[in-house]
């Protein structure tokens, strides 16, 4: 973290340095810089400069009486403005309660019958979890398909969840127990949806109507708006949309495959769920921190950190095989039915991520 440096505009790259670049005593420059010319440039549009900008600022306010807040390592550091010269593929991750550090994101499926690691890899941590899943889901299903296991159910936790998963998954035939994000909200409150005609009926019975659907912010949400004439002398017109002219209703576009999830995850087998996915995953992570070598990577490069992980889960499994007994037959009968059974076989799994 010592040595990241600042993302600067693509024209006069020394000269806006050389403005901009605070050094001292504590800094440590790179031997050499590894990041690609692209990398070093920033790509962040003025409203996200912005954002940082202000959250600089507040957050100076806010940590002024800590010790070393006026220092030049605690201001706030972001992808957005950063880069690392060292190693270009790291980086900085966020989450509440820690530090924020170089890192990369390890994406983990284990099966809960044998408990043993089913697919793992490294990813950049400028994103959410749920990013990955599908792109470890296709490549997951390929290779259980190819062994003979046919894959059923998907557990994990609120990190993953988004309507996009829940789609892709309902598409696959795959059974989805996944717990909706805190910002999840299935509509205004006392407000109902009529899905026969795809609006919102407000308190005082006024339509609130489809009108468009578009991209905000990733992630694709439909949008419902009254007329002026609607709310226009409304009775609870200033509780509801305060100095606005018109009701408006950003939701998710994947509602209903929302509530189809909730539904599972909030049934009796949803409940047992929830505890073999609290049970399976975790400890195995936990495993792979403290005894197996993953709490640091000592390797630059994506890819290097791609097969770190991939040592430490073979390791893993092959624990997993050390311990595992297989029942031996005492009759000829059983022994006779194993010989001339076929090689490909079938099982229900569950996958956990």
């Amino acid at each position: 973290m010592d040595s990241l440096e600042i993302k600067v505009p693509a024209k006069d790259l020394e000269e806006h340095l050389s403005k901009v670049r605070v050094q001292s005593s504590r800094d440590r420059k790179a031997k050499e810089n590894k990041a690609s010319e692209e990398q070093q440039k920033i790509t962040a549009s003025k409203k996200e400069l912005q954002e940082i900008k202000s959250r600089n600022k507040k957050w100076s306010q806010d940590q002024d009486m800590r010790p070393g807040a006026k220092n030049k390592g605690s201001r706030y550091t972001s992808n957005k403005t950063h880069y690392s010269p060292t190693d270009p593929d790291a980086r900085i991750s966020v989450k509440p309660g820690k530090a924020r550090k170089l890192n990369y994101l390890c994406n983990l499926a284990v099966d809960i019958e044998a408990h043993v690691i089913t697919d793992v890899r490294a990813y950049h941590a400028d994103k959410k979890d749920t990013k990955y899943l599908q792109d470890t889901a296709t490549r997951l299903n390929r290779r259980l398909r190819r062994e003979g296991l046919i894959w059923e159910n998907v557990l994990a936790d609120a990190g993953y969840s988004s309507g996009e998963n829940y789609a892709y998954f309902e598409k696959k035939g795959l059974t989805t127990y996944i717990p909706p994000h805190g910002t999840y909200k299935g509509g205004p409150e006392r407000f109902e949806y009529i899905k026969e005609g795809n609006y919102w009926l407000c308190p005082q019975g006024k339509k609130v109507t489809f009108r468009k659907q578009k991209m905000e912010n990733g992630n694709l949400k439909d949008n419902y708006f009254t007329t002026r004439a609607d709310c226009k002398g409304c009775p609870i017109k200033q509780a509801c949309i305060g100095k606005s002219h018109e009701k408006r209703i950003n939701i998710t576009a994947y509602r209903e495959e929302y509530e189809r999830n909730i539904e599972r995850v909030k049934s009796r087998r949803g409940r047992y769920m929830k505890g073999k996915r609290q049970s399976t995953v975790e400890p195995v992570f936990g495993t792979l921190k403290e005894f197996l070598g993953l709490r640091k990577v000592n390797t630059i490069g994506i890819k290097q950190a791609n097969k770190c992980m991939h040592l430490a889960a073979i390791a893993y499994n092959l624990k997993k095989y050390l311990k595992f007994t297989h029942k031996r037959m005492k009759s000829g009968a059983g022994q006779l039915a194993l010989l001339f059974s076929p090689k490909t076989y079938y099982r229900n799994l569950t996958v956990q991520f």
